[in-house]
């Protein structure tokens, strides 16, 4: 345990951060499983609603600094490539 009063500071901050950072991940990892489920199940409407949700929650991710951008555009690409293999 830190003893200097910035030291603890700094983990009160840090640990603030990590959860918020951990929230952020889980709500993008959600919408990309519904992505997922919407394109397995061959349902093109909720595919599409889906993954408009889930650039929106990406690129919400990015500007909060949780995701490099060029992180959250491959993983938009490959979302956007698999709704647009559904027949």
């Amino acid at each position: 345990m830190a003893n200097i009063k910035s030291a603890k500071k700094r983990i009160l901050v840090n640990e603030t951060k990590a959860a918020r950072n951990k929230a952020i991940k889980s709500k993008v990892k959600t919408s990309i499983k519904k992505v997922d489920a919407a394109v397995v199940a061959n349902d093109k409407d909720l595919a599409k609603e889906m993954l408009r949700n889930a650039i929106s929650e990406l690129d919400k991710a990015t500007t909060k600094g949780v995701y490099h951008k060029n992180t959250t555009s491959r993983k938009i690409s490959r979302l956007t490539k698999a709704v647009n293999s559904i027949a």
